[in-house]
């Protein structure tokens, strides 16, 4: 509900610097908190792994939109859709780097005692738990099958 609150002082914001482009994100932020507070079984209260699954999920719906208009030849639209992930982005915590993000999966194969490829279901769900936000699962799943392959 916090990201709500600040959501809508960044529209308002940007209403008044008439920055089309960040109003049209935020806009697609608050739609989506709205959105996912309404869905069956969500508390009254969206708990910020709530905002954070979110907003990941508009985000990777922008990208593969994005990839599909490129594909497309519609660089107009796959640029809205960028510039709205950038948007999006901004409300995400801090994106691991590709180092920091090996170090910590490193640390939970550890912590899980994993050796081969057998084990990386379990690897993965305790990654994804751990690195939430942090890193997208596409990233995680790649950087956990090149350690354990």
């Amino acid at each position: 509900m916090a990201l709500l609150n600040t959501i809508d002082t960044e529209i308002k914001a940007a209403m008044l610097a008439k920055n089309e482009v960040r109003l049209r994100g935020l806009r697609a932020i608050k739609a989506a908190l709205l959105l996912a507070k309404t869905e069956k079984g969500a508390a009254e209260e969206l708990s910020e792994e709530a905002e954070i699954r979110a907003l990941q999920k508009q985000i990777k719906q922008r990208k593969e939109s994005a990839e599909i208009y490129l594909a497309q030849n519609r660089a107009d639209l796959a640029k809205i859709e960028q510039e709205e992930v950038t948007v999006l982005e901004e409300f995400l915590p801090k994106q691991l780097s590709p180092e920091e993000l090996e170090q910590a999966i490193r640390k939970i194969i550890a912590e899980q005692g994993v050796t081969d490829l057998k084990g990386m279901g379990k690897v993965i769900a305790a990654a994804n738990k751990e690195l939430a936000g942090k890193s997208d699962g596409r990233s995680i799943s790649e950087m956990v099958k090149k350690l354990l392959g």
